[in-house]
């Protein structure tokens, strides 16, 4: 699954790593690519990603495999993680000249997902957690993507953020992969007090209907901390309103694909 949005602050990673991780704590087994250059989602993993780090870079640069810069995380088994350094952002130059710069994440995670396979000892899910920008990077993830989910803050601007990104899945599909689909979208950042929210949330669902998470993720203290701590919330603070959101999110979201599947 792609987690996608062209609209930075949406809460596009804390959805990934979030979503990932209460997954993983019910026994699945998950992996999170990290295409982001800033490196929230492996910060939020407590995933070590300073700069020459084995990770995506040399994934999608020096065709390494992905079962060399693989890392678990250590407070949830069972989740793992290709990190991304600030080498990344220099990516999306040094693919420019590349031949099929546009499939080598797809090329490297099939050539692993493969091996996993045949050594019984397969992942359930693939979340890649992909830059706000539109560049070569988000465009491999679509490239080697199943399903998007796409997180949409309850925010007016949000919107077209999400009709930006359904432009560009149109012409994935037509030019590179046509199996690419939108999985499901989760509200995120709901504040009830508003009616703003309440707004974009009837908007949302009125034109995306079924594909839409009956589960919004609030807007929360204990989300925003837990990054700083090196942790998911799920992990820093189970019983808050956003560990179980993203709980009840990542359930809806298991049930959605096995009727898909």
């Amino acid at each position: 699954m792609v987690v996608a949005n062209q609209k930075g602050g949406v809460g596009k990673t804390t959805t990934a790593v979030n979503i990932a991780a209460a997954l993983a704590q019910h026994g699945l087994k998950i992996l999170v690519v990290d295409l982001d250059p800033q490196g929230n989602a492996s910060t939020a993993l407590s995933i070590e990603h300073g700069e020459g780090t084995p990770g995506a870079y040399h994934v999608l640069i020096a065709g390494t495999p992905i079962d060399e810069v693989i890392v678990e995380c250590a407070e949830v088994p069972g989740l793992f993680v290709v990190p991304a350094t600030l080498d990344l952002a220099g990516a999306e130059i040094e693919l420019v000249p590349m031949a099929a710069r546009e499939t080598r994440l797809r090329e490297a995670l099939e050539a692993h997902l493969s091996q996993s396979a045949d050594d019984q000892d397969a992942y359930d899910y693939v979340f890649i957690d992909c830059p706000p920008s539109l560049g070569l990077l988000t465009v491999n993830a679509l490239s080697a993507g199943r399903e998007l989910l796409i997180p949409v803050q309850c925010e007016y601007y949000a919107l077209e953020g999400v009709s930006a990104l359904l432009r560009t899945i149109d012409q994935v599909r037509e030019h590179l992969n046509p199996q690419l689909v939108v999985g499901a979208m989760i509200l995120t950042m709901y504040d009830g007090r508003t009616r703003l929210a309440a707004g974009v949330a009837e908007e949302v669902r009125s034109h995306f209907g079924d594909a839409v998470l009956t589960t919004v993720v609030p807007r929360s203290v204990r989300i925003s901390e837990a990054p700083s701590y090196g942790q998911t919330v799920m992990t820093y603070d189970p019983a808050a309103a956003g560990s179980l959101s993203y709980l009840q999110a990542a359930t809806e979201l298991a049930r959605q694909t096995q009727d898909i599947a």
